[in-house]
């Protein structure tokens, strides 16, 4: 059976919908209450942990599986294999960006006229001194933050690394990006022992499955519809299909000299704006949309 770490504060949400939407819920007794649960035979233990926890305890093998951002693996250099890319981060679902910023105030706009007798504020100290090694800045003082950072700059730093999807409250902060240092998103992580073990392998496979079979589903949407047989080829050469759709003939009704088929197929769900207007000037009929949980290849 397998020990799954959780993250709780900003990827909390996005981790337990996700879970639920691969039909493995993760109970939660109240909002007070850190015991988790997930009904399923293959998994034994729920553990919620903050995120750069979860790459650490991970790698030290206190937990086989678990959900932590890239930046939280790069960040504490967790041996940890990485088997699914989840497709969210703390803010929806793009990727966020570890950012250098400084204060709209301070002239430099250029990383390379940092001062090396500067601080920097930041929550990844291993990521910001990399980074400022890889520009030759190695020797500028690190200030280690434990959240908001960006209200420490200019006060008890000049510059901050931080963690940003739009840059809009570094913005609304009075705060300038000067360079991305790297991108990162939630991923599904293994640790390599348990992988290595063919019976928790298999274990860990088939929820990686369900877990993708949901991340596939999203903006998809599976549409039925009726239409005449002498549309049929320009409605299927038309169709955005996943792959080919399926069609199967109508019984005739006596009164009805048109032979139909109906039609079904997986498409976006963001382009039927425009798919819906087109199928219809094609003399498609009956359009039903029907929503998409999972879809296991």
């Amino acid at each position: 059976m397998l020990r799954l770490a959780v993250p709780n504060g900003s990827l909390e949400e996005g981790t337990f919908r996700l879970f639920e939407q691969a039909s493995l819920p993760i109970k939660k007794r109240g909002a007070r209450d850190y015991r988790l649960s997930i009904d399923d035979p293959r998994i034994e233990e729920v553990f919620p942990l903050r995120p750069r926890e979860v790459a650490e305890y991970i790698s030290e093998g206190e937990f086989d599986i678990g959900v932590t951002g890239y930046d939280w693996i790069v960040e504490t250099r967790a041996n940890v294999k990485e088997i699914l890319d989840l497709q969210f981060s703390r803010g929806g679902f793009r990727k966020v960006k570890i950012v250098l910023a400084t204060d709209n105030g301070n002239p430099v706009n250029d990383v390379n006229d940092i001062s090396v007798e500067d601080k920097v504020a930041t929550e990844y100290p291993n990521i910001t001194k990399n980074y400022f090694d890889r520009i030759g800045k190695g020797r500028i003082k690190k200030r280690v933050s434990f959240g908001a950072t960006e209200i420490k700059v200019p006060r008890l730093a000049k510059y901050l690394v931080d963690v940003t999807e739009t840059g809009e409250t570094l913005r609304q902060n009075n705060k300038k990006i000067l360079a991305t240092i790297m991108n990162s998103s939630t991923k599904f992580i293994v640790n390599p022992g348990s992988w290595k073990d063919p019976i928790k392998r298999q274990e860990i496979e088939e929820i990686k499955s369900l877990i993708d079979g949901a991340l596939s589903a999203r903006d998809k949407i599976l549409i039925k519809m009726n239409v005449p047989a002498d549309g049929i080829d320009a409605v299927v050469s038309y169709l955005p299909s996943m792959r080919s759709p399926t069609v199967s003939q109508l019984a005739k009704k006596s009164e009805d000299n048109q032979i139909w088929f109906a039609l079904e197929s997986v498409v976006k769900a963001s382009s039927l704006n425009v798919i819906i207007p087109d199928l219809k000037r094609l003399g498609v009929m009956d359009i039903l949309e029907i929503d998409i949980s999972k879809m296991i290849p």
